[in-house]
């Protein structure tokens, strides 16, 4: 599935639409190049899922976990985590090990920018989301379900 969004708005709501397909347990892979809209569309997802505080890039924590806010409708919480600063590591897989991410996927949505490679073996399906930013900052979004029931919920942005 592909989506063409023409503002980081729009990223934004695409993000909180995707929101309504989500639960936990749920993890998502999200590629492109730096500035590609990454975290603006995890923003959008954040909201959409009703979380507590600021959605931003979690480039130098690694991993941030937001909470549910039952004021704003919450319902599960979200996990963001950035390996993009794990690729020089020695041995990437291990600094993934240590964030524990395994420890919340089943009770969380986890959301992993720069992560292929790296956390698909948390769960048995994941949804796989490449984003490329065209020279006029419109995002290109490619969305491809690997396993489980993710074509079938996806269908629903068609």
């Amino acid at each position: 599935m592909r989506v063409t969004l023409p503002t980081v708005e729009d990223t934004h709501a695409f993000g909180r639409r995707l929101a309504g397909l989500l639960r936990a347990g749920d993890l998502l892979l999200l590629t492109g190049p730096l500035g590609a809209g990454k975290t603006a569309l995890t923003q959008g997802i954040g909201a959409g899922l009703g979380v507590r505080g600021d959605v931003t890039s979690p480039t130098f924590v690694i991993a941030r976990v937001h909470r549910p806010d039952p004021v704003l409708g919450g319902r599960v919480a979200l996990v963001h985590a950035d390996a993009y600063r794990l690729g020089d590591a020695a041995d990437p897989r291990a600094e993934i090990d240590d964030l524990d991410l395994d420890a919340s996927v089943d009770e969380s949505v986890t959301v992993v920018e720069w992560g292929e490679g790296l956390v698909e073996q948390l769960v048995d399906a994941h949804l796989r989301v490449r984003i490329d930013r065209r020279d006029d900052d419109t995002r290109v979004v490619d969305l491809e379900p690997v396993g489980g029931d993710w074509a079938s919920r996806l269908a629903v942005l068609a």
